[in-house]
């Protein structure tokens, strides 16, 4: 049987693609975001995210909620919802880049439901276009989510698979 033969896609554009590569993120779905991103962090050697100034902010001007919305981990405020792990390496880098690991407590994690998922870190400046161009590849918006620290459209890929353009 003979090999089907790929392009060589380090020197060619797949049909459709963006203009520019897309910055991704893995998202897990989880019960307690805070002890899977300590676990997680000590296995891949990474390091916690300290949203802790960013958070007191959101919080001091009144978008968000000290008790209903954060905890408090080692002494630093955290979103209760989640937090995220990123290589020691990418941990200046811009926001939506690098190697970057999101726990996300999730009510919801039913048989059928992703517990893990592709971010699409684009920027909301182009979540539009981008949402336009992946629905005529085949993706199907399912609904948006627009909170304190989070925007993002949620879409379905061509067999059902959910993902995040952010």
């Amino acid at each position: 049987m003979t090999q089907p033969q790929w392009p060589d896609l380090a020197y060619s554009a797949l049909a459709g693609g963006p203009e520019t590569p897309i910055n991704t993120q893995l998202t897990v779905d989880c019960d307690d975001p805070h002890a899977q991103a300590a676990f997680w962090a000590a296995a891949l050697g990474y390091l916690i995210e300290d949203g802790h100034d960013f958070v007191e902010a959101v919080v001091a001007a009144g978008f968000a909620d000290r008790e209903r919305d954060t905890v408090e981990i080692d002494g630093r405020l955290a979103w209760r919802i989640g937090t995220g792990i990123k290589h020691p390496d990418d941990v200046d880098g811009p926001r939506g880049a690098g190697r970057r690991i999101l726990f996300v407590a999730v009510p919801d994690r039913a048989p059928g439901k992703n517990k893990l998922h592709l971010d699409l870190n684009v920027g909301r400046d182009r979540i539009e276009a981008e949402v336009a161009r992946l629905t005529t590849l085949g993706a199907t918006e399912q609904y948006r989510i627009d909170e304190p620290g989070a925007f993002h459209a949620t879409m379905a890929d061509p067999e059902g698979n959910l993902f995040c353009v952010q």
